[in-house]
């Protein structure tokens, strides 16, 4: 397996990680666990993407 693609499944791992962190949060109720998680979530991907696309211009991809 290219390691740019297990790199890329750590950050799909930790995406759905951090989307099951919310669904966890509004169980227990809490609005900061709920916070933290949709802010969790969005630097995973805004991290991810950009890691894709570098990768991707380097020819790894």
């Amino acid at each position: 397996m290219n390691r740019a693609k297990f790199v890329m499944g750590i950050f799909a791992l930790a995406a759905v990680l951090a989307m099951c962190s919310i669904g966890y949060s509004v169980a227990a109720g809490s609005v900061f666990g709920i916070i933290a998680g949709i802010v969790a979530t969005c630097v995973i991907f805004m991290t991810a993407f950009k890691l894709k696309r570098k990768l991707r211009e380097q020819g790894l991809l």
